[in-house]
C-alpha cells in the first residue's frame, strides 16, 4: 500500500464529513488535504485509543519528532511520507503541525475548562489551526482568509462539542465551560449521568448561538477573491451547519445519542455547495 493509499483509507474509514468535502478537488490537492486529514486522525487516535496517559504522551512525542523529520526531508510514517511533497507549495508549516499535536496533549492535561477563553484556546489547537493549514492547501491570495479559517475552525469544533457531549461524558470529559454550567444551573453530574433537562436545553441553545456566531463571522471574513478556492471548507460548513440545525430540531438530545447526517445527505450538501461556488451558503450564513 502506498502512502497516498494509506491516507485515503484512513480518511474513508473515518466516515467524517471532511471526506465528502474533498471529493471534488483536483488530484494533487486532494492528495495533500487527505494526507493532512490523515495526520490529524493519527494524532487524535493516540488520545482516544490509549488508556494510559504516559503511553499517549510518548506517542505524541514521537509525532513531534516525526514532524521535524518530515521537514528535514526524512519522514518515516506513511502519512508524513504522503504529506512531505506538498509542504512548500501548500504553505504547510512545522509550527502549525506541532500546534495540532499540542491540542491532543491538552486532552491529556485537562478534561474540564473553567471558561470560554480557556476553551477557545483548546478549540484553536483542535480545529482553528487545522483550518489555517487547510486554506493553504486549497490556496488563498488574501491573508484575511486565515481569519476566516480560524473562525470556521472554531465553529466546527463547537459543533463537535455540542454533538459529542454524551460521548465525551462517557469518557469522563466535559468541554462545556464550568462557569456556563453554573450560569444555567446544570451540574456536571447530570451530564455525566445523561440527565436531560430544560436547563440543559437552554445551555445547548447558548452553545449553538456561539457556534452560529462564528459561522457568521467566518463567512463575513472570507474575501470574495478566495471564495472559489475555499469551496471545500464551505462544503464542510454546509454539512456542519446542517448538523447543528438537525441537533436543534431533535431537541438537543445529545446526552444519550450521537446525532449524525446520512452519507447521502453529506454528499448532496457538499456537491450543491461546490457547484454553486459557495455563494448562496456565504450569503445565508453571513446574515
Amino acid at each position: 500500500m502506498s502512502p497516498d493509499e494509506y491516507c485515503q483509507n484512513k480518511a474513508a474509514q473515518s466516515g467524517s464529513s471532511f471526506y465528502y468535502s474533498f471529493l471534488f478537488l483536483p488530484p494533487e490537492q486532494r492528495k495533500a488535504i487527505t494526507a493532512l486529514y490523515a495526520f490529524c486522525r493519527e494524532v487524535d487516535d493516540v488520545v482516544d485509543e490509549c488508556s494510559d496517559p504516559s503511553i499517549a504522551r510518548t506517542k505524541l512525542a514521537w509525532w513531534h519528532a516525526e514532524v521535524d523529520r518530515m521537514f528535514a526531508g526524512k519522514p518515516d510514517h506513511p502519512v508524513t511520507r504522503a504529506l512531505a511533497p506538498h509542504l512548500a507549495e501548500r504553505r504547510i508549516t512545522a509550527d502549525r503541525m506541532h500546534a495540532v499535536i499540542a491540542g491532543m496533549e491538552m486532552d491529556l492535561d485537562q478534561s474540564r475548562y473553567l471558561d470560554w477563553p480557556g476553551l477557545r484556546t483548546y478549540c484553536w489547537h483542535a480545529a482553528g489551526v487545522v483550518g489555517e493549514l487547510s486554506v493553504g492547501v486549497f490556496g488563498y491570495t488574501d491573508d484575511k482568509t486565515l481569519d476566516y479559517a480560524d473562525k470556521l475552525g472554531l465553529a466546527f469544533q463547537l459543533t463537535n462539542i455540542i454533538r459529542d457531549v454524551g460521548d465525551d461524558a462517557r469518557r469522563g470529559r466535559i468541554y462545556l465551560p464550568i462557569d456556563e454550567l453554573q450560569r444555567f444551573d446544570v451540574k456536571a453530574s447530570e451530564i455525566l449521568n445523561s440527565q436531560h433537562s430544560e436547563r440543559f436545553e437552554k445551555l445547548m441553545q447558548f452553545q449553538a448561538q456561539r457556534a452560529r456566531q462564528y459561522y457568521r463571522e467566518a463567512m463575513q471574513a472570507l474575501p470574495e477573491a478566495d471564495r472559489r478556492n475555499q469551496r471545500p471548507g464551505l462544503a464542510m460548513a454546509a454539512i456542519y451547519h446542517a448538523l447543528l440545525d438537525e441537533i436543534e430540531r431533535d431537541g438537543w438530545h445529545v446526552l444519550e445519542q450521537r446525532i449524525a447526517l446520512t452519507p447521502i445527505r453529506k454528499f448532496w450538501l457538499a456537491w450543491k455547495t461546490w457547484v454553486g461556488g459557495g455563494r448562496g451558503l456565504v450569503k445565508r450564513l453571513a446574515r
